[in-house]
C-alpha cells in the first residue's frame, strides 16, 4: 500500500510540474528546457530555509515562489528577444548554469552530496502522520494548481496567449505586447514548478543536484509532449503514463541497471511515436513545430 501510494504522491508532484510547463510551452508555444532549474530552485529554497533558518514549510513554499519568478523575469528579458530554436539553446544554457551552481557551491547547497534530512509539513506543529495524509496535500495542492490554470487559459489572458501559439504576428498586428504576455506565461509556469520542487523536497527529505539536470527537463517535456500540449488533463495523464512506466518495468524482472536503460530506450521510442503518429498527444489540441494551418488539420483529424 506504501508503494502504491508514493507512486500516486510522485504522480500528483510531475501533474503539477507539467501543467505548469504547459502554460509556456503547450498554451503559448515557448518550448523550454530549463524547468527542471525552476522545479529545483523551489526544492533548494524550501530545503535550505527550512533546515537552516527553521522556516515552517508553509512559508517557504510561497518564498520559494516568489524567488522563482523573480529569477524567471530576469532569464526571461533577454530569452524571450530570441524565437524557436535560439530560444530553446537560451532556456538550455539557464539549465547548465543552475545545475553548475548547485552542483559547486558546496558550502550553501552541499554540492554532490546534497542535503539531508529536510523536514516534512506539518498542521498546527503536527508532522503529516503517514503517505496517505501527504498524498491529500499534495493532491489538493495539485487541484489548486489545475484551476487556477483552467481559469487562466480560459480567460481573456489565455486566449491571447492561445492566440501568440497560432500566429505570433496576427497579435502584434491587433496591438497586443507579445513579449509581455510570453514573459508573463513563462514566469507564471516558472512560479507554479517551484511549488512542485517544494513538495518534492519534503517528501523525499533529501535533495542533490542530480535530480534536476537537463534529464530531468526533458523528461517533464516529455510529459507534456505525450500527454498534450495545450491541455492541462493531458499533463495528469501523461505524468501517469511516465511516472507508471519504470515501475511496471520492476515485475517484468530486467535487472536494475538494465531496466533503467530500457526505460530511456522507451521514452525515446514514444516520443518519436507520438511526433509520428500523434503530434498533439494524447489530449491535446496542438502539435508542436507545426504550420498553423497543418494544426488545424491534426485538430479536426
Amino acid at each position: 500500500m506504501e508503494y502504491l501510494l508514493h507512486i500516486l504522491i510522485m504522480i500528483g508532484i510531475y501533474s503539477i510540474v507539467a501543467m505548469s510547463l504547459n502554460l509556456p510551452a503547450g498554451f503559448t508555444g515557448l518550448i523550454s528546457v530549463a524547468h527542471a532549474a525552476f522545479y529545483g530552485i523551489g526544492a533548494y529554497t524550501t530545503a535550505l530555509l527550512s533546515l537552516k533558518a527553521g522556516i515552517p514549510f508553509w512559508l517557504c513554499l510561497p518564498t520559494g515562489v516568489i524567488l522563482t519568478a523573480a529569477i524567471a523575469f530576469l532569464i526571461a528579458w533577454p530569452s524571450l528577444r530570441t524565437r524557436d530554436d535560439y530560444f530553446v539553446i537560451t532556456t538550455f544554457a539557464f539549465q547548465i548554469i543552475v545545475f553548475s551552481i548547485l552542483n559547486n557551491w558546496v558550502s550553501f547547497t552541499g554540492g554532490p552530496m546534497g542535503i539531508p534530512g529536510i523536514p516534512q509539513p506539518s498542521v498546527f506543529g503536527v508532522p503529516l502522520p503517514s503517505h496517505g495524509a501527504f498524498l491529500c496535500l499534495v493532491a489538493a495542492i495539485g487541484i489548486a494548481v489545475y484551476l487556477f490554470l483552467n481559469r487562466l487559459i480560459n480567460s481573456p489572458f489565455g486566449r491571447i496567449l492561445k492566440a501568440i501559439r497560432e500566429d505570433e504576428i496576427f497579435v502584434q498586428s491587433l496591438g497586443k505586447n507579445v513579449t509581455a504576455y510570453k514573459m508573463a506565461a513563462f514566469v507564471i509556469g516558472a512560479a507554479l514548478a517551484s511549488i512542485g520542487g517544494g513538495l518534492y523536497a519534503v517528501y523525499i527529505s533529501y535533495i542533490d543536484p542530480t535530480s534536476f539536470t537537463v534529464m530531468e527537463s526533458i523528461f517533464i517535456l516529455s510529459i507534456v509532449i505525450i500527454g498534450g500540449a495545450g491541455s492541462l488533463k493531458g499533463s495528469v495523464a501523461g505524468a501517469a503514463f511516465l511516472v507508471s512506466l519504470p515501475e511496471i518495468l520492476r515485475f517484468v524482472g530486467l535487472p536494475n541497471a538494465v531496466a533503467a536503460n530500457v526505460r530511456q530506450i522507451l521514452y525515446g521510442v514514444l516520443l518519436v511515436l507520438c511526433m509520428m503518429y500523434r503530434p498533439q498527444g494524447l489530449f491535446g489540441e496542438y502539435a508542436f513545430n507545426a504550420h498553423p494551418k497543418e494544426r488545424k488539420e491534426v485538430e479536426d483529424a
